[in-house]
């Protein structure tokens, strides 16, 4: 089946349609010069993300905004019906000079240490927040929240933590923050990606663009 769409002239669209596979061929012609545009289908594309996919896909692109030279956390805050509210990465405080202050952990007791500094990226993702609260929230991060971030997790309300690794289990600090999120009713659960690897490919807007369309001749519409 084929479709035909006269403009100007010179100006025509023509879309066919095959009825069996349902996909859509466009053809335009402008100035008299014919172009093809890609096949399309008329089903929707099967490889998109899942939600949770999503959610943690964001958290760890917010993490690349983390001037920490060993580890870069993000984190992001989703409604129950799935809008983001806030987003975070652990980062010195807001006028804290990046420059000035300690990247190091090499000496815990001395105060050129980060962790004296630091604001991890479950409380930034909090304070960011751009609703009201966060309460009944499910917070994606990347790595189990320690305790004082439980502290914070769990006064603003958020009731359900989705995290990637749990690789600092043994710390005492994991193992007071699940202490805390058990008697609070917070839940957990370590999510499992459908894929391992995301790749943000700035150019491929333009891809499906095989040839540019010339200048419309503008003097038809005086």
């Amino acid at each position: 089946m084929e479709y035909q769409i006269n403009g100007n002239e010179s100006d025509t669209a023509i879309c066919s349609v095959n009825e069996t596979t349902r996909e859509y061929h466009d053809s335009i012609t402008v100035n008299n010069t014919s172009i093809e545009t890609k096949k399309c289908s008329n089903e929707k594309r099967k490889d998109f993300l899942s939600w949770d996919d999503f959610f943690m896909a964001t958290a760890f692109l917010v993490a690349k905004r983390s001037k920490d030279p060993v580890t870069q956390v993000g984190a992001c805050i989703v409604t129950p019906d799935k809008k983001i509210v806030g987003t975070g990465y652990n980062g010195m405080p807001i006028g804290c000079n990046d420059d000035d202050f300690p990247w190091c952990k090499n000496n815990p007791s001395k105060l050129d240490n980060k962790y004296f500094y630091v604001c991890h990226a479950e409380m930034n993702a909090v304070l960011n927040k751009n609703s009201m609260d966060v309460r009944n929230c499910t917070m994606y991060v990347a790595l189990f929240p320690c305790n004082e971030c439980a502290k914070i997790i769990i006064q603003a309300g958020i009731k359900e933590i989705v995290y990637m690794s749990d690789k600092y289990s043994f710390k005492p600090e994991m193992v007071a923050a699940k202490r805390m999120f058990k008697a609070s009713g917070v839940s957990t659960r370590q999510h499992i990606p459908s894929k391992q690897h995301l790749v943000l490919d700035f150019s491929e807007i333009n891809s499906n663009m095989t040839q540019m369309p010339s200048t419309p001749d503008k003097s038809n519409y005086n």
